[in-house]
This record gives structure tokens, sequence and C-alpha cells, in this order.
């Protein structure tokens, strides 16, 4: 799938804080934190379970943590591995049945930014 390079305000933002930020922790030169991002990295690439499916674990697992940036990390990597809509509303009704009405708030703020991400 194609990534479109003009993205939305809310993405592009979400995106350069991001990028500023680990920047600056890798920056810091700390061992620890360095094989803790290379770790995570490392995790969500194909195995047994393929980047897609371990992408959509990653989004429910961030929803139920209430982790708004996880939640956004995990959406846009869902939407360049090619997730449909149909499945972004499943993935939402795993993560509300297993983190109950606390998720909610967070599911509409993860719709709004897949739809910043389908624009």
């Amino acid at each position: 799938k194609k990534i479109n390079f003009i993205m939305s305000k809310i993405v592009n933002d979400f995106n350069e804080y991001r990028q500023k930020m680990n920047d600056k922790i890798m920056a810091s030169d700390n061992l620890v934190m360095k094989r803790f991002f290379n770790l995570d990295t490392n995790t969500y690439q194909d195995g047994a379970l393929p980047a897609k499916t371990k992408e959509m674990l990653g989004l429910v697992v961030s929803m139920v943590l209430r982790c708004d940036d996880c939640i956004k990390y995990h959406l846009q990597k869902c939407h360049q591995l090619g997730l449909t809509t149909d499945e972004l509303y499943e993935i939402f009704s795993v993560a509300n049945i297993a983190g109950g009405s606390i998720v909610i708030p967070h599911t509409r703020r993860a719709l709004e930014f897949w739809e910043e991400l389908n624009k």
C-alpha cells in the first residue's frame, strides 16, 4: 500500500514530536534504553505471527492500558500494513471488552486518528 506523504496536522504533529523526543532519548547513549527500543522494534517483526497480527495485538494492549501515544503508533503501523476499518472495529470490540468502559474515550480518539490516516 502506498503511503500518503500529505499527512493531516494531527498525524504530522504526533510524528514530529515522537521523532524529536526519540532522537533526544537515543542521543543520551544509554545502553539500556537503546536495547529496550531495539527489543520493541524486533518484537513487531514477522515471525510465527505476522507483523500485522502483532500490531493489532499491540493496539489492543495499548487501548486497554490507555496509552494514547501507543494507540496512535500502532494505528499508523496497522494502517501501513493494510488494516481495514472493519478489522479496526473488531479490535475496538476486543479492547473494550477486555478493558471496560474506561476504554471508550480512547476508542473515540483512536477512531479520530484513524480517520485522519485515511484522508
